[in-house]
C-alpha cells in the first residue's frame, strides 16, 4: 500500500520558489541530477574500497535516456541506492544533503563527491510537471521503492519492482519546458555540463555512415572523458598532452604561449591547468575563458570574483570542491578560501612568468608582443602581481631589442639624464608615423622604447611612480632638444607685439577647432622650420580617460597642441620680414595680419608640412597643400 505525506518544508510555496528561483537558468537542473547520479556511483565505489561492501559492483555508469515522443527524461545510476527511510531522510526532508555525513565516515576512500547541494534534486521541477524515482539499495534485504511528486508538497511511496541497485529519476517535462525533450539541447548540456566528470555518462548510441546516413551502432555513447588532464599528474604528462587538451578545450584559437599547472592540496583544494593566449591581436581579446569546475563538474565560465581581473585573459579550467556554489558575488568576493585561491593563482602565474624570464629568456622575448598586454594589465590592477612582475617586465626598443627594467636604466642613465639627474625614457607608440622625431632622438645618442600597448598611457604613469626618479616622454612631444634638457634653456627675447604677431602669423594657418600654444624657439638654422607637438602630460591624460581611467575631465577638453615656430630657419625669418607691422591692439593691424598670412604661400607650406608629419593634414587642406607644392616647384 502507498504511502502518502507531504514534503517537510517551511511553507507550501516552495515549489513555485524553485521553479523561480532556485538557480538563475533552468537547464542547471541536468547538471544537478547528474551530479547526483555521479555522487551517488562514488559512493559505491568507496564502500568497496572500505570493505563494507563485498558484493559484484558491475560496470558504474551513468546513462541519460530521452523520450522524445513522451516528453520524459531518465537519469539512471547503479550507485548506492536508496532504502524507503533514506528517501524519507534526504528527499523528503528538502535541503538535507546526505554528502556531508557520508563524506566524513569514508573520508580516507572517497575521492569526488560533487553534491554539496541540498537543493539539487529539486532543481528537476523547474522544468517537470511530475517527477518519480524509483530506487534500490546496496543493503542487505533492502526492498525497492518508488517516490512520486506532481510538484506540490504532496507526495506518495510505495513498492515497485526494481531489481538492481541504484536509481533512476524520470522527469515528466512540463509543456513549456518542452526545448529540454529534444536530443541536440540535451546532447549540448552534457557537453557543457558533464563532458569532464568522473563516472562515464552515457547518452545514446555510437553511430557510424552507412548507406549514405549515419546510424545508431551498438556501442553504448559515452560523452565524457573521466580523467581530464588537469586531473593528472604534471610529471606524467608531456607538452603535446597539454596543447592536445587546449585544441579540445578551444578548437578554433592559436596554440597557446605556454601554460601553469596548478595542482595544492593544502590549505586548499585546487587543480587546473591556465594557458597563456596569444593577445598581440587585441581586437580579438576573449574573457571569460576559464572554466569553473567542482570535483569534474563544470560550474560556470564568469570567474571574475574568483581570479584577479586580469587573469580573465587567461584561457583554460579550474577545479576545486573548496569555493561556494550558487552564492552571491558579494559572499564569494569576502569568502577566505577564495581570496586564499586567488592569492595562490596570482602567485603561481608570477612564478611561472619569472621562471621564464631567469631560464628561457629567449623564449620570453619571443613572445613579448603577445604577453605584454596581460602583465602590464595584471601589474596596473594587482599590487602584488605588480611587485613581481617588475623584476620580469620587458621593454623592447625601437630597434626590436629587449631589456629587463633594471638593465634598461644601466644602458641608459648616462645619456638620458637630465640638468635635475632625472631619468627621462623617450618613447615611441608607432616606429612608421614617428620615425622623424625617432631619427632625431637616435642622431642624440638617445635609445628610444616602442610602447605600442593600448594601456600604455596607464602603464607609463605606473612605472613612473615605481622607478624612482625617472619620468617618460613621448618622442614626439616636444622638440628634441627640449626632450632631456642638459642645461638651463635660455628664451629668445622677443617683444610684445613680436609674440603677438607670431602668434597670429601661424594660428592663421593652422585647422580650426583646437587649441594652439605658440612659441618661437632658437633650435638652430638646420633644424625643422615648425614643430608640431603634445604636451606629454595632456596627451597622455587624455588617452587615459579614453581607456576608461576615471579622468573624464580630460577626455571632454579640446586637443591641444603646442606650435614652436624656428625662429633660426631662413623661411621662418622670410615670413616675418614680410609681415605688416602696426599697434597690436588695433582691428586694422589683426586684419592686416590675417590678409598677409592667407597670401603666404611659405607660411601654409610649412604649417602644411608639419601637419602632414603629424598625419593631421587631411580632405581639401591635403589637396591644396598637394596643388601648392607643384606651384613651388615649378618657381
Amino acid at each position: 500500500m502507498a504511502n502518502k505525506g507531504k514534503i517537510g518544508v517551511t511553507t507550501e510555496n516552495i515549489f513555485p520558489v524553485i521553479k523561480q528561483f532556485l538557480y538563475s537558468d533552468h537547464e542547471i537542473f541536468l547538471r544537478e541530477l547528474v551530479a547526483n547520479a555521479v555522487d551517488a556511483t562514488q559512493k559505491m565505489k568507496a564502500l568497496a574500497a572500505s570493505g563494507d561492501c563485498k558484493e559484484e559492483l558491475g560496470e558504474l555508469q551513468v546513462h541519460i535516456e530521452l523520450d522524445e515522443a513522451a516528453k520524459t527524461l531518465k537519469i539512471i545510476d547503479n550507485g548506492i541506492g536508496m532504502t524507503e527511510e533514506e528517501v524519507d531522510q534526504y528527499i523528503n526532508q528538502i535541503a538535507f544533503s546526505s554528502a556531508g555525513e557520508f563524506l566524513e565516515k569514508y573520508k580516507d576512500q572517497i575521492q569526488n563527491i560533487i553534491g554539496h547541494f541540498g537543493l539539487g534534486f529539486y532543481s528537476a521541477f523547474m522544468v517537470a510537471k511530475k517527477v518519480t524515482i524509483e530506487t534500490l539499495s546496496w543493503k542487505a534485504d533492502a526492498k525497492p521503492v518508488k517516490w512520486t511528486c506532481d510538484g506540490s508538497p504532496e507526495y506518495t511511496m510505495a513498492a515497485c519492482k526494481k531489481a538492481e541497485r541504484g536509481t533512476v529519476v524520470t522527469l515528466y517535462l512540463d509543456d513549456d519546458s518542452a526545448e529540454f525533450a529534444a536530443k541536440s539541447r540535451i546532447e549540448g548540456l552534457l557537453g557543457k555540463y558533464c563532458k569532464f566528470m568522473p563516472v562515464p555518462i552515457v547518452f545514446g548510441k555510437e553511430q557510424e555512415w552507412k548507406d549514405g546516413k549515419y546510424v545508431d551502432t551498438d556501442k553504448d555513447k559515452v560523452i565524457n572523458n573521466t580523467e581530464p588532464l588537469w586531473a593528472k599528474a604534471p610529471a606524467d604528462l608531456k607538452d603535446e598532452d597539454y596543447k592536445e587538451f587546449y585544441r579540445t578545450l578551444f578548437p578554433m584559437n592559436e596554440e597557446p604561449l605556454f601554460w601553469i599547472h596548478l595542482n595544492v592540496d593544502y590549505p586548499f583544494n585546487l587543480t587546473g591547468i591556465l594557458y597563456f593566449p596569444k593577445l598581440k591581436d587585441r581586437v580579438a581579446v576573449e574573457r571569460n575563458k576559464i572554466s569553473l569546475y567542482c570535483n569534474q563538474m563544470f560550474v560556470t565560465d564568469h570567474v571574475d570574483n574568483i581570479v584577479p581581473d586580469f587573469m580573465t585573459l587567461l584561457h583554460g579550467v579550474i577545479d576545486s570542491p573548496d569555493i561556494p556554489l550558487n552564492v552571491s558575488r558579494s559572499y564569494l568576493q569576502s569568502d577566505a578560501a577564495v581570496k586564499k585561491i586567488s592569492a595562490y593563482i596570482t602567485k603561481k602565474v608570477a612564478d611561472r612568468l619569472e621562471g621564464i624570464f631567469k631560464e628561457e629568456r629567449k623564449q620570453l622575448e619571443e613572445k613579448w608582443d603577445n604577453l605584454k598586454l596581460f602583465i602590464e594589465y595584471g601589474m596596473l590592477s594587482d599590487e602584488k602581481f605588480c611587485e613581481r612582475a617588475l623584476k620580469f617586465a620587458l621593454f623592447k626598443n625601437t630597434d626590436g631589442k629587449f631589456f629587463s627594467l633594471d638593465e634598461y636604466k644601466s644602458a641608459v642613465e648616462t645619456a638620458q639624464a637630465d640638468k635635475d639627474k632625472k631619468l627621462v625614457y623617450l618613447y615611441a607608440t608607432n616606429v612608421q608615423d614617428q620615425y622623424a622625431y625617432i631619427e632625431a632622438a637616435k642622431n642624440k645618442g638617445y635609445d628610444v622604447l616602442l610602447m605600442d600597448c593600448e594601456l600604455d598611457s596607464h602603464y607609463v604613469n605606473l612605472l613612473e611612480q615605481k622607478l624612482e626618479n625617472t619620468r617618460f616622454a613621448r618622442v614626439d612631444s616636444d622638440a628634441v632638444e627640449n626632450l632631456i634638457p642638459k642645461e638651463e634653456k635660455i628664451k629668445p627675447e622677443m617683444k610684445e607685439d613680436e609674440r603677438y604677431d607670431l602668434e597670429n602669423l601661424f594660428k592663421a594657418a593652422l585647422p580650426e577647432g583646437n587649441d594652439y600654444y605658440v612659441t618661437g624657439e632658437n633650435l638652430g638654422a638646420g633644424a625643422a622650420p615648425l614643430l608640431i607637438t603634445q604636451n606629454e602630460f595632456m596627451r597622455r591624460y587624455r588617452e587615459m580617460s579614453a581607456l576608461g581611467g576615471g579622468m573624464n575631465f580630460y577626455g571632454s577638453m579640446p586637443e591641444s597642441y603646442n606650435i614652436t615656430v624656428n625662429l633660426e630657419h631662413p623661411l621662418v625669418e622670410q615670413i616675418l620680414s614680410g609681415k605688416p607691422s602696426g599697434d597690436v591692439k588695433s582691428d586694422e593691424h589683426k586684419a592686416e595680419l590675417k590678409t598677409y598670412a592667407d597670401g603666404c604661400e611659405v607660411l601654409h607650406q610649412i604649417t602644411d608640412l608639419a601637419l602632414l608629419a603629424n598625419g593631421m593634414l587631411k580632405g581639401k587642406a591635403l589637396s591644396d597643400f598637394i596643388a601648392r607644392s607643384y606651384s613651388l616647384i615649378g618657381k
